[in-house]
């Protein structure tokens, strides 16, 4: 049995989603759980790399997000993905749009909270900090349901 894969969706993937799956990747790695983590956008170009904030608040965190190239979010992507876990309402019908069947979720509505998850982008380091301590938040809260969803007997 191959490992579950999240991918973590927001609008161009080069701030929000990529701090998030480079998080869930660092508490995925912490927590012994074999986990494969992808991140997209819903309006994403190819290629591009994630914000220079993004990359030093994730710095902060012990987490290298200079590899990063954005993807655009696809059917495949979605097909493939154990659950999706986007950064917004918007994010989430988009991806329900694309794919009906994925088995997505806010961030915030599987980690039990209403909240959406603000786009930093054009923000000075501060606002990326306070987003990656948001997302951190809502991944560790999430990290019991995460269990048990992806790894169900």
């Amino acid at each position: 049995m191959s490992n579950p894969t999240v991918v973590f969706v927001c609008t161009g993937n080069t701030c929000r989603s990529p701090m998030a799956a480079a998080i869930a990747m660092s508490i995925f790695k912490t927590h012994r759980l074999a986990v494969n983590v992808l991140s997209a956008g819903v309006a994403a170009e190819d290629g591009y790399p994630a914000s220079d904030n993004a990359v030093i608040a994730m710095l902060e965190e012990k987490c290298d997000l200079k590899p990063h190239c954005s993807t655009q979010i696809s059917r495949e992507i979605l097909n493939n993905a154990s659950l999706v876990l986007t950064m917004t309402d918007g994010h989430l019908r988009t991806v329900r749009t694309i794919c009906p069947k994925a088995n997505a979720y806010t961030l915030g509505e599987y980690a039990g909270e209403s909240s959406d998850i603000s786009d930093p982008f054009g923000g000075n380091l501060e606002i990326y900090r306070q987003c990656a301590a948001q997302i951190k938040q809502l991944i560790l809260s999430s990290l019991v349901r995460l269990k048990e969803d992806l790894w169900k007997a």
